[in-house]
């Protein structure tokens, strides 16, 4: 791994670490695991690009009961295939066997490092009233939500991994699989085109009304519009069955809305652009108004 500085005037590190969570028992139900692999790195990318920062590279964690295959390769396998898709290194880490601590269980657990220049640092502070909020589109719950996503599917509604229910396209198992989608190129391309991107939510745990609420500056607030980018079925599906408040899915939930980007209103088309370059589908859902850093959403 090599580090170029030159392009920078003052680069600034940016690193966070996260885990899959209880999406991993999902994956031991599905015996699937490459999927979860690509999870936890796009996850982490989509973390620092908030900030507009180039991830470099990614090390893991796998704190494992019994290392076995085909879990061990199939993880691995995903974690590089994920890193290669983004020009990320991985330049490896660490591989616990600990069976009194895990038992037939796993963990996964991964930490990336990006660079940006100070003076592009995107942290919200320009965000004004009058901004716009472009919605990137999810594919499914991303890594959030599992623990009750689990509870409601499997112990109330009583499904199986193989249930194909009605009004889905595929199976409870495969759509609760579905890999987190990496936001970067999307970023990526818009700071390539000189686009003002003034804010970004990554739409993780918290959903719409605890992430986006992170990025606002005093003296404003966010009122987003539900229902611009369709909700993903296995998430229509999680409703129907679920005794839960329709505001709550939001908070608990991406509800069809994976990330966030706030820019003025002239820069939405360009941000539009990018996404459909980087062959993400993406919306206007919302604005910025005068508040108190509060989240409001319209049309429930």
């Amino acid at each position: 791994f090599q580090l170029d500085l030159s392009g920078y005037r003052e680069p600034v590190m940016v690193t966070s670490i996260d885990g899959v969570g209880t999406k991993l028992m999902v994956a031991a139900m599905m015996e699937t695991y490459d999927t979860v692999g690509f999870d936890i790195v796009n996850h982490c990318i989509n973390d620092i690009a908030v900030q507009g920062a180039e991830p470099l590279y990614f090390m893991d964690y796998l704190g494992i009961g019994r290392l076995r295959s085909p879990l061990y390769e199939q993880v691995l396998g995903g974690m590089a295939d994920a890193c290669k898709a983004q020009g990320v290194a991985l330049l490896g880490g660490e591989t616990a066997e600990m069976p009194g601590m895990y038992g037939d269980d796993f963990d996964l657990v991964g930490c990336i490092t990006g660079i940006v220049d100070r003076g592009k640092l995107i942290d919200g502070t320009a965000i004004r009233p009058g901004h716009v909020l472009v919605g990137l589109a999810s594919n499914g719950l991303h890594t959030n939500g599992y623990s009750l996503a689990r509870r409601v599917l499997f112990e109330q509604a009583k499904y199986g991994v193989d249930t194909v229910p009605a009004g889905m396209p595929e199976s409870v198992g495969v759509a609760l699989l579905k890999p987190h989608v990496c936001y970067w190129p999307v970023i990526r391309r818009a700071l390539a085109q000189g686009v003002a991107l003034h804010g970004i939510a990554h739409i993780t745990g918290g959903g719409w009304l605890d992430n986006i609420k992170r990025v606002l500056p005093a003296g404003t607030a966010a009122v987003c519009d539900v229902g611009v980018l369709p909700v993903p079925p296995i998430l229509q599906l999680i409703e129907r069955h679920a005794a839960i408040d329709p505001q709550e899915m939001y908070r608990v939930f991406n509800m069809g809305v994976g990330m966030v980007v706030m820019v003025p209103p002239d820069q939405a088309d360009h941000v539009l652009e990018a996404a459909r370059a980087a062959s993400v589908q993406a919306a206007v859902c919302g604005e910025i108004v005068s508040g108190d850093q509060s989240v409001s959403l319209r049309g429930l």
